[in-house]
């Protein structure tokens, strides 16, 4: 079964950065669109943004837009989600996801999880002073 891999998550300070990466280790996620989710403590799964499968459509929720960058590198077969100017409020897992229609559109991140497939573990980030 396939299963998308997250990482660079950290410990950051308020302002800071952190780029997380998506990939599906052992094979290519060259053909999904794919969505970052994040959860905080107490709080439900978020949809945070979403990228098609050539790149060519990015949306983003408005608690990261103008924060965060989303892209891929289909030649590295991995996704990135480059997290500046954090908040105490980014505090979350975040996964990263495939839709299952495979479409990025501005509805996809108001999607319930259900809707997706593929979630691993997921990455921890921790913005703390």
């Amino acid at each position: 079964e396939v299963q998308l891999q997250a990482s660079g998550g950290g410990s950051v300070q308020p302002g800071g950065s952190l780029r997380l990466s998506c990939v599906a280790p052992g094979g290519s996620l060259d053909d999904y669109a794919i969505a970052w989710f994040r959860q905080s403590p107490g709080k439900e799964r978020e949809g945070i943004s979403c990228i098609s499968t050539t790149g060519g459509s990015v949306y983003y929720s408005d608690s990261v837009k103008g924060r965060f960058t989303l892209s891929r590198d289909n030649l590295e077969k991995t996704v990135y989600l480059q997290m500046s100017s954090l908040k105490s409020e980014d505090t979350a897992v975040y996964y990263c996801v495939k839709p299952k229609t495979n479409f990025c559109v501005p509805r996809t991140l108001r999607r319930p999880f259900d809707d997706m497939e593929y979630w691993g573990k997921g990455t921890l980030v921790t913005v703390s002073s």
